[in-house]
C-alpha cells in the first residue's frame, strides 16, 4: 500500500468551493501573520485574531462534533484549572477555560475537514504552508536588517534575528516545521511534476528560514520530520508493486536525508553574509544557553516547587510567584519564571501531580489507542506531523499559550479523532447536530465574545498609553473607567499599583494591592511597592523578608533600589 493520496480536485475556476477553500486557508494562516500588538499583554491581539478566525471557520464550515474523548479530555483540563483557582476571582481561570473552549471549537472544524474527502485536508496544508512561506520571507528580511520598509506590518529585530510576526524564534521555527510537513503532504497529494518542483523549492526556502531562526527546538523538529518522512518513503517503495514504481508520493529517501546536511550548510553560510557578526546556529549549538539561563536549572527549580505542593500544586498562574518566593539551595533561574518550559512539569507545579498525570496520561492514552505508527492515510499523517511539532515544542517551551498554535492543535485533534456514527438513531441525531444552524450559532457566540473582549482590552490598554494617545473618552479618569473591567482586572491592578505613589494615607490599601499584584507579576517595581507599604503599616518583619527575597531574585535591581535609583524605568 503506497502513501499516495487522491489527487487534488479541480473545481471550476471561481467556483464557490474554490473560493471557500481559499478563505478557510486564509483564516488558518492569518493568526500566524497578524501584526497587531499593543497594550499590557503582547499576545492578546494575536489571541483575539485567532478566535475571530475560528468563528469564521465555524461559519464557513463544515464543522461537526469530534470524538467524545476530546471533549472529555478538554473538560478535565478546565475543571482542574477551576479547582486550582480556589477562591480567586473569575479573571484568574476564565481565560484558560475560554481557550480550551476555543480548542474544542477548532476540533469541530478539524472533524469537519475529515468529512470533506481526501482533498479537504488541503485547507490546512494550504493555510500552514502559506503562513510558513510568508513568515520565511519576513524572517530572512529581518535577519539581514531589511524589514524596516514593512513596518508596521512586521517588526525589525536586531540583526541576525528572524521570527516573522511571531516574535519568538522557537515559535517561528515550529511554524516552519509545520509548513514543511504541509509541503510534504502537498507533494504526496499532487501528481503534477511541475507543481512538485515548486514544492521542492518551497521546502528549500523553509530550510533556509529554519536555519535563520537559530532555534535548537526547530532543529529537533527537522530531524524528527526528516527521519519519519524517510522511513515512510522507504516503506512505500518497499511495498509498492513493480507496476507502480514510477509514481511514488514522497521524494526519494536519500533526497529527504540530504535535507539535514543542507540545513547545516545553510546555517554556516547565513552569518557569513551579514554586515556584522551575529549569533549563528553553529555557534548556538557549540556554546549552549548562557550561564544560569539553562533549562536544566529552570527545571530543577520547578521540581523543587513541585516537591513543596505535590498534590494540589501552587494554583493556576502562580508559578512566577512561587519561583520568586522560594529560596533554593542550589542555582536559581534568574528571570521571572511564569512557565516551566515543559507542559507536564507546568501542569504539575500549578495543578499538582495527579492533575498533570491525568491530563497528560489521557492524551498519551488517546495517542496510543490511535496507533499513529500504523497510519497510512496522508491527511492524517500530516495532522500527526503538525501535532508532533507542537507537542515537541511543548516539552521545551509553551506554544499552547499562543492563539495560532492553539488553533492548529485543535484542528489536528478533530482530524485525528473525528466522531464515528454507528446506529441510525445516532446518525439522525448527528444530522441534526451537524446542520449549519449550530456552527453558525457557535460562530456568532464566539464572535460576540471576541468583540466584547477586544473592546474591554482596548479600554484597559488606555492606562498604558500617554494621555495624548488615548481615546477621547478615556483621556480623563482613565484608571477609574478601566476598573470596570473584569476580564483584565489583574492588568488594571498592575497599572494602578505602578502609577500610585505609596504614602502614609494609602499604605494599607497599597499593601493589599501590592500583595495581590505580586501573584500576577512579581517584578522589582511591584516588590518595592510591597516593601514600602509594609514599612509604613508597621509590618517590619514582612518588609525585611521581602527585601531579602528581592536581593536574591533580582540582585541588580536590588542594588539600584538601595542607591535610591529607579528599579525599572518603564511605566504604564
Amino acid at each position: 500500500m503506497t502513501l499516495r493520496a487522491v489527487p487534488f480536485e479541480a473545481p471550476a475556476p471561481a467556483s464557490a468551493a474554490k473560493i471557500g477553500h481559499v478563505v478557510r486557508a486564509g483564516l488558518i494562516a492569518f493568526p500566524f501573520l497578524c501584526p497587531l500588538v499593543g497594550g499590557p499583554s503582547v499576545n492578546v491581539w494575536q489571541l483575539m485574531a485567532t478566535w475571530a478566525c475560528v468563528a469564521g471557520l465555524l461559519a464557513f464550515g463544515p464543522a461537526v462534533r469530534p470524538k467524545r474523548e476530546i471533549g472529555i479530555w478538554l473538560a478535565l483540563g478546565a475543571i482542574a484549572v477551576v479547582l486550582s483557582a480556589r477562591e480567586e476571582p473569575i479573571s484568574y481561570w476564565l481565560p484558560v477555560c475560554a481557550t480550551l473552549a476555543g480548542m474544542a471549537a477548532a476540533a469541530c472544524v478539524g472533524a469537519g475537514i475529515t468529512r470533506g474527502g481526501p482533498s479537504a485536508a488541503g485547507v490546512l496544508a494550504t493555510g500552514i504552508l502559506a503562513a510558513g512561506l510568508v513568515s520565511a520571507v519576513l524572517g530572512l528580511l529581518q535577519y539581514y536588517g531589511l524589514a524596516e520598509p514593512l513596518v508596521p506590518w512586521t517588526t525589525t529585530p536586531a540583526l541576525g534575528q528572524a521570527y516573522g510576526n511571531l516574535r519568538q524564534r522557537n515559535q517561528f521555527a515550529t511554524l516552519v516545521s509545520m509548513a514543511l510537513v504541509a509541503a510534504l503532504w502537498s507533494h504526496a497529494a499532487q501528481p503534477s511534476v511541475q507543481v512538485r518542483r515548486w514544492l521542492v523549492a518551497a521546502a528549500l526556502l523553509l530550510l533556509v528560514a529554519a536555519a535563520a531562526s537559530t532555534s535548537r527546538t526547530g532543529l529537533l523538529q527537522l530531524l524528527s520530520i526528516v527521519g519519519i518522512a524517510t522511513l515512510i518513503a522507504w516503506r512505500e517503495r518497499r511495498t509498492a508493486p513493480e507496476s507502480d514504481r514510477k509514481h511514488f508520493s514522497l521524494p526519494p529517501p536519500l533526497m529527504l536525508l540530504a535535507m539535514v546536511p543542507i540545513y547545516f550548510a545553510i546555517a554556516w553560510v547565513l552569518p557569513q553574509l551579514t554586515a556584522s557578526e551575529v549569533e549563528g546556529m553553529m555557534r548556538r549549538l557549540q556554546e549552549g544557553a548562557p550561564g544560569d539561563h539553562t533549562r536544566m536549572i529552570l527545571w530543577r527549580n520547578v521540581l523543587t516547587l513541585i516537591a513543596e505542593h505535590p498534590w494540589t500544586g501552587w494554583g493556576w498562574g502562580e508559578l512566577a510567584f512561587a519561583h520568586y518566593s522560594t529560596l533554593y539551595e542550589g542555582s536559581r533561574f534568574p528571570e521571572i519564571l511564569d512557565n516551566a518550559h515543559n507542559l507536564p512539569l507546568h501542569l504539575a507545579v500549578e495543578l499538582g501531580i495527579p492533575a498533570s498525570a491525568l491530563i497528560c496520561g489521557g492524551f498519551i492514552w488517546m495517542v496510543l489507542a490511535a496507533r499513529p505508527w500504523r497510519e497510512r492515510d496522508p491527511a492524517r499523517l500530516m495532522a500527526w506531523g503538525m501535532l508532533g511539532a507542537i507537542v515537541l515544542h511543548s516539552l521545551l517551551e509553551y506554544p499552547l499559550w499562543y492563539g495560532p498554535f492553539q488553533l492548529v492543535f485543535g484542528l489536528c485533534l478533530g482530524m485525528l479523532w473525528p466522531a464515528r456514527v454507528a446506529s441510525s438513531r445516532q446518525r439522525l441525531k448527528a444530522r441534526w447536530l451537524n446542520t449549519a444552524v449550530l456552527p453558525a450559532a457557535a460562530a456568532s457566540a464566539l464572535a460576540a465574545v471576541v468583540g466584547y473582549a477586544t473592546w474591554d482590552y482596548i479600554r484597559i490598554s488606555q492606562i498604558y498609553l500617554p494621555r495624548d494617545e488615548r481615546l477621547p473618552a478615556y483621556e480623563d479618569d482613565t484608571l477609574a473607567k478601566a476598573k470596570k473591567s473584569w476580564l483584565f482586572a489583574r492588568q488594571v491592578d498592575f497599572a494602578e499599583l505602578t502609577l500610585t505613589r505609596v504614602t502614609a494615607a494609602n499604605a494599607a490599601q497599597m499593601h493589599s494591592l501590592a500583595a495581590r499584584t505580586l501573584h500576577f507579576s512579581p517584578e522589582p517595581r511591584v516588590i518595592v511597592k510591597l516593601i514600602e507599604s509594609a514599612e509604613l503599616t508597621g509590618r517590619d518583619q514582612e518588609a525585611w523578608q521581602q527585601a531579602e527575597r528581592f536581593r536574591i531574585a533580582f540582585p541588580v535591581e536590588y542594588e539600584r533600589w538601595l542607591r535610591g535609583q529607579p528599579v525599572d524605568a518603564r511605566s504604564p
